[in-house]
């Protein structure tokens, strides 16, 4: 019997329908996983094997064969667990095959056969709602998949049996209900700084315009704690905007507790960041400090320090206001619409201009300094 599972992949924050079908089978004994999965959607198979086993329920003494389609899409990912034990489920009988036909589903068993959060539900949301279909996730998941509609069904079960019942109707899952941070009292404000007058109109200015900002000065002038209080004078973020940014921090798995916030990012990565931690990439292509800022403040601190090819990969991300991410099997597109804010010491000591505290090879050391930064991106 072969039953189907409607999943999703992630191509930058698009999900992309995938049908997990299970076939189960005469042959010999095996469990196997096709369709271009990685090293995570691969080794699933011992943990719904293990979450069955959990449950009550014992894999057939067939073969199982799992296809993962389209079968040239490559695969990413824990979520693809949940949607796996369910379609082995429902090829062996356990449930009715047609209660899944009007989901999208995505979870992460544990050995117990409890759902572990996972990222990305609230672009899976947004996409099962556009298919016209509910969504099954993990509990602690629930509160941002709440947010793609009112009125689309949802179900968050804490494990794999909770579901299980909710389909027999021995239980009833509620529906998980959409929740916001509460702005904290010990964010930044810009209200707490005293004096620096004109330090505080240019941040008004900046705030006002929509601006990109540097500020020079010596060590201890205030520069990054009048940075981290610029978002407390920017806009509150727009509905939609606010679901762009938390469908990237859901992708990054930033969403705390299923909430969301309607205070504009701020990031503020090392100078030690390398290229794909500001831009993005990696091996599954994860969205960087430029996306995740986005529709807010990226600030670099001590602005010279960081690698100059990485400063000059911030030049298309500003011009385009997306981060294109470029691999030799597929392209990804992360939105970036940043306000970017840096700051930096005059030269390398600091002390430019000061005769009592700059050093000897003033004021040469501020030529070299300030010139790792490239032209363009002034």
């Amino acid at each position: 019997m072969v039953s189907k599972v409607t999943t999703v992949a992630f191509q930058g924050i698009e999900a992309v329908p995938v049908d997990v079908q299970v076939h189960v089978g005469p042959g010999m004994v095996a469990f196997n996983v096709v369709g271009l999965p990685d090293k995570a959607v691969a080794e699933s198979r011992e943990r719904v094997r293990a979450a069955l086993s959990a449950s009550g329920l014992a894999l057939p003494a067939k073969r199982v064969t799992v296809n993962l389609a389209p079968a040239d899409l490559p695969k990413e990912g824990s979520h693809y667990d949940l949607p796996i034990a369910l379609g082995v489920m429902a090829a062996i009988g356990a449930i009715p095959a047609e209660f899944l036909t009007d989901f999208v589903v995505l979870g992460e068993l544990g050995l117990d056969g409890t759902l572990a959060p996972v990222t990305g539900v609230l672009p899976a949301a947004m996409g099962a709602n556009a298919l016209g279909k509910g969504l099954i996730c993990p509990q602690s998941s629930g509160g941002e998949a709440a947010w793609a509609d009112a009125d689309m069904t949802i179900l968050a079960p804490g494990s794999l049996i909770q579901l299980a019942n909710h389909f027999k109707g021995t239980q009833v899952l509620s529906r998980p209900v959409a929740r916001l941070h509460g702005n904290a009292g010990n964010l930044p404000d810009l209200a707490e700084v005293k004096g620096q007058e004109s330090a505080r109109r240019a941040l008004e200015i900046a705030a006002a315009g929509g601006h990109n900002l540097l500020m020079t000065g010596p060590p201890g002038s205030g520069k990054s704690m009048l940075a981290s209080r610029l978002p407390s004078i920017l806009p509150p973020l727009t509905p939609r905007e606010l679901l762009e940014v938390s469908m990237i921090a859901s992708l990054a798995g930033e969403l705390g507790e299923g909430k969301l916030t309607d205070r504009r990012p701020f990031r503020a990565p090392h100078h030690s960041a390398s290229m794909a931690a500001l831009v993005g990439g990696g091996l599954r292509a994860k969205p960087g400090e430029v996306s995740l800022a986005h529709n807010g403040v990226l600030f670099l601190d001590e602005l010279p320090e960081f690698s100059p090819q990485v400063l000059d990969s911030l030049r298309q991300p500003l011009e385009s206001g997306e981060a294109v991410i470029a691999r030799a099997n597929h392209r990804v597109t992360y939105p970036a619409r940043i306000q970017l804010v840096a700051a930096m010491n005059p030269c390398r000591c600091g002390y430019l201009g000061d005769e009592a505290l700059a050093c000897g090879r003033a004021p040469k050391c501020a030529l070299d300094y300030q010139g790792k930064i490239s032209g363009p991106l002034y």
